[in-house]
């Protein structure tokens, strides 16, 4: 999580909101790209029934780049009935570990690309 949050808040004019419970919003001009959900009825443990605490969603540039994830063999971003339709991808905490940090950078920063304003995005994309 301390990766995720210091790749993210280095994205331009990211804010970084934290709910009463300690669970990190990151936003690009008041626009959500990466959450850490609370207990949501669509996001169940199989084993115990329990719904998951540890949910990360992260925006992506559309449903294409979602079932692209979804097949990745790791089996490491899922969805919910929630999300159909959305473009956005689940990941349990957990699971960041199995991600190398150029990996994690790249879903955060591609993530960051779907919300930003398009001349901030450009200005930023320049850079790189």
């Amino acid at each position: 999580m301390a990766d995720l949050d210091e790749l993210a808040l280095a994205m331009p004019q990211t804010t970084k909101e934290v709910s009463d419970d300690g669970r990190p919003a990151y936003r690009v001009h008041g626009k959500l790209f990466c959450v850490h959900r609370g207990r949501r009825a669509d996001a169940i443990d199989p084993d115990t029934g329990d719904r998951l605490d540890d949910v990360l969603m992260f925006r992506v540039a559309d449903l294409g780049v979602k079932e692209l994830l979804l097949s990745d063999a790791r089996g490491i971003y899922f969805t919910t009935p929630h999300w159909d339709g959305y473009p956005a991808v689940l990941m349990r905490i957990p699971d960041l570990e199995r991600l190398d940090r150029d990996e994690l950078r790249d879903l955060v920063e591609e993530s960051w690309l779907t919300r930003a304003q398009k001349r901030l995005a450009k200005e930023w994309l320049a850079k790189e």
